[in-house]
């Protein structure tokens, strides 16, 4: 779809003002977002929301194309400098935080993306990911089990949480006793997603950064001495026409790998159960037949997206709808809105588990299409599996609390019995 096309839908004119119900920081808004996207997607193709300094696109059709628009970047530093394009450069003291997360190739475009990206997947290849399957089976199963031992618990800190964490760690090659600290980092660094972040939410992502990166450097060098059969070694290993991966660029992916490896998965678990939860009718039909997982994760990533919003940056003017995004522009990309647009999806507020076509844009689109996520579907099936076949009466305790997040969409634990 050309940007510049107008579709069948009637909007409002453009210029009108951003829904009351719009507020990425309110409560209510946090708690479901999607009455106030369905009157966004109302108001326009593109609408400016001062108080981010951004353009919101919410539309299905949009989204999806722009995620594949070569005229808009994930950065903006391979072609033009801060003062050029109009911006100001992150504080100096913020630099840990720049250093890891701009080498990593989420944040990288043509050709450091292609080059790092290509060298990757010859460490993360399908082969090596499927073999991954009976581990992260056994890995939930023993998880659940523990659960219903305990007649249940709290279904994020004992099974959606600790399962894509130990699969990354085991991928990652990094030694059981090591592990505690690997999800406070993330968390720590994955606050600076966020719109708007506060001075202490970015000093707690540098200083999880400088530890973070220093624990990385020191495996890759045992590595380096005494290669094994994981990823880190995979990626020192990796080349392609004397090309290699830096230290700083290994270190970036393997911290880009953990963090996005299992934040949407833990949120995805969750969130998805919660749905679940209340959407009784689906839930029996689903411990009913089994075989409806696949199709069920599919789903459930789409109906509570984990990951709500993405920014481009206008690397070349665009047109949407008839309005001009100039260059130096940034565009939010609405995935929560996308994922139920009417255009794209049947009843959209409907959870169907049996959703045949089903185009979600939960994992991206384009060259920066989430690597991760065949190893994502696994682990979203082994878990869900696990609890239908050793959990059937599973129940919540209460209602959960919602984290204080936008971009990152997730509870703040889901209490559950069993029993």
């Amino acid at each position: 779809m050309a940007m510049g096309e107008g579709t069948e839908v009637s909007y409002v004119p453009r210029g009108s003002r951003i829904p009351p119900a719009f507020d990425p920081w309110d409560p209510a808004f946090l708690a479901d977002p999607y009455p106030a996207y369905a009157e966004l997607r109302a108001q326009g193709r593109v609408i400016r929301y001062e108080p981010t300094d951004q353009w919101l696109v919410p539309h299905h059709a949009d989204v999806s194309a722009l995620l594949r628009d070569r005229r808009l970047g994930r950065t903006y530093q391979h072609r033009f400098s801060h003062e050029d394009f109009g911006r100001t450069a992150p504080p100096p003291q913020h630099e840990p935080f720049h250093t890891l997360n701009d080498f990593g190739m989420l944040d990288l475009e043509p050709p450091d993306h292609t080059r790092i990206r290509r060298l990757v997947s010859k460490a993360f290849t399908p082969r090596t990911v499927e073999r991954l399957k009976p581990y992260v089976e056994r890995l939930a199963a023993e998880l659940v089990d523990g659960l219903v031992r305990r007649g249940g618990g709290d279904l994020l800190a004992e099974v959606a949480e600790p399962l894509p964490v130990a699969v990354i760690a085991e991928m990652l090659g990094i030694p059981e006793g090591d592990r505690a600290p690997l999800r406070p980092w993330s968390a720590d660094i994955c606050g600076m997603y966020e719109l708007s972040p506060s001075p202490e939410t970015a000093r707690r992502a540098v200083q999880a950064s400088v530890e973070f990166s220093a624990y990385l450097r020191e495996l890759i060098a045992e590595r380096r001495a005494a290669p094994g059969d994981d990823l880190i070694s995979g990626l020192i290993a990796a080349h392609d026409e004397g090309d290699r991966l830096t230290e700083q660029e290994m270190i970036s992916t393997a911290v880009l790998l953990l963090n996005a490896g299992h934040e949407a998965t833990v949120n995805a678990t969750v969130n998805g159960w919660w749905a679940l939860f209340r959407n009784p009718g689906q839930l029996a039909a689903l411990r009913a037949d089994h075989s409806l997982v696949p199709s069920a994760v599919e789903e459930l990533m789409r109906y509570d997206t984990p990951l709500q919003l993405f920014e481009r940056w206008v690397l070349d003017d665009i047109e949407i709808d008839g309005q001009l995004i100039p260059r130096g522009a940034e565009l939010a990309l609405l995935f929560g809105s996308a994922n139920h647009d009417p255009a794209a999806f049947t009843a959209p507020e409907r959870l169907d588990l049996t959703r045949a076509d089903n185009p979600h844009i939960s994992f991206s689109a384009g060259i920066h299409y989430c690597i991760g996520a065949p190893l994502a579907r696994i682990e979203l099936a082994a878990s869900m599996t696990a609890l239908l076949e050793r959990a059937p009466t599973l129940r919540p305790t209460g209602e959960p609390d919602r984290k204080p997040n936008f971009v990152i969409r997730g509870l703040e634990g889901l209490s559950v019995e069993v029993g």
